[in-house]
């Protein structure tokens, strides 16, 4: 058959010959011959010419007539394309297996391989990681002054802590932030903030929120949260490519209050068992059940639902909790005097202050007009969220 072939090094065709032997497309032209196998073809149909060439000489083609390549092949060229559509179908089904692996591995495999590695993860090596996670925090969320305050707080949360099964120094201390909350980070500090103080209504309450974040860190809730960003952040690299930063960024997240979250089920763990420390030490466990009820109520109401909105956030079914709380709540001493309540509420000027003057000294404005000048660009950049 006639055809003309373009060898790919000059633009001027070349009258030949074609026929096709088994799996071989022959061309003979000037002289030589050249085979180009069937399976490495591609066919490109432009009006009623046929333009055929082979991957390994891209650069070649052969042209004719459709009405000759047609009897030509055959067959044989469609069932090839047959089997390459179906090749390509099992590629896109294993690609999408593959995706659903992936995506399974990171919804169910890394939460549950976050607990025996929190549960493995060595105390010192924790220790590092909450030091690190702490200074992150700390320079978005400033201790308050009032070194009184803060010592008892301190005390009570030692008190708390002493029967915890834990080889961590609980180190608890009342921040500066822009929620009503707390958090507990790696190796044992534990941070209360301004509004959650201001907020409760009794010590109690106060201790109920130490008692649960203590709870977290006993039973390696925080390390596991931890474990979980940071495998999901190296699986991102893995999948996304190296070099993107998704695993440094998981790691930084999960110094960040809103990213050190927990399941339902660790939530839960750590009522019963903050409720347990309370009952250990002596003191009354009947500050939890008011606690999550008076969330519950904020739920439905929208004048208080902006309060709540951060401890709703990461805490849904409060009600359910604090039924929970109420049927195992025991009673006990007060976990603070008079006057150590009264300090503590004073300790972040939180019962004093309005909501202005909290928010200037949140922001760092006082009375030098270079900060007052700019105070839209002073301060955090982001919000967090604590899980108390």
């Amino acid at each position: 058959m006639s055809v003309r072939f373009y060898d790919g090094r000059t633009a001027h065709p070349h009258e030949a010959e074609a026929s096709l032997d088994g799996d071989m497309l022959t061309i003979r032209a000037d002289g030589r011959e050249i085979g180009w196998r069937l399976p490495d073809l591609t066919v490109q149909i432009e009006a009623d010419q046929a333009r055929v060439s082979s991957r390994r000489e891209p650069d070649a083609r052969l042209v004719l007539p459709v009405g000759d390549w047609n009897p030509l092949i055959g067959d044989r060229l469609a069932d090839r394309l047959k089997s390459r559509r179906r090749s390509e179908v099992w590629l896109v089904g294993g690609l999408t297996a593959a995706a659903a692996g992936v995506v399974a591995f990171v919804f169910i495999g890394v939460p549950a391989l976050a607990g025996p590695l929190a549960r493995a993860t060595p105390a010192d090596m924790e220790l590092r990681l909450g030091s690190n996670l702490d200074a992150q925090v700390s320079a978005a969320f400033p201790r308050c002054d009032d070194p009184r305050g803060q010592a008892i707080l301190n005390d009570l949360g030692d008190r708390i802590a002493t029967r915890a099964d834990t080889p961590f120094d609980i180190r608890v201390r009342a921040v500066e932030a822009p929620m009503a909350n707390a958090l507990a980070l790696p190796g044992g500090p534990i941070l209360i903030t301004d509004d959650l103080i201001r907020d409760a209504r009794t010590p109690d309450e106060l201790a109920a929120v130490i008692s649960h974040e203590v709870a977290h860190i006993e039973k390696r809730h925080v390390m596991q949260a931890v474990w979980r960003d940071l495998g999901i952040g190296m699986l991102l690299d893995l999948v996304v490519g190296g070099g993107t930063g998704a695993g440094q960024q998981a790691v930084i997240l999960a110094g960040q209050a809103s990213d050190l979250s927990y399941s339902r089920d660790a939530e839960l763990e750590a009522d019963a068992g903050g409720q347990a420390l309370l009952h250990a030490a002596g003191l009354s466990s009947r500050g939890m059940a008011p606690f999550f009820e008076r969330m519950a109520r904020a739920e439905g109401d929208a004048g208080q639902l902006g309060a709540a909105a951060e401890f709703m956030n990461t805490h849904p079914d409060s009600r359910r909790r604090g039924q929970a709380a109420r049927a195992a709540e025991r009673p006990g001493e007060s976990a603070l005097s008079a006057a150590d309540w009264e300090t503590v509420k004073a300790t972040c000027s939180a019962g004093s202050d309005s909501p202005v003057e909290r928010l200037k000294r949140r922001l760092r404005l006082g009375d030098d007009p270079a900060l007052t000048d700019q105070g839209d660009q002073v301060g955090p950049d982001r919000e967090g969220r604590g899980r108390p």
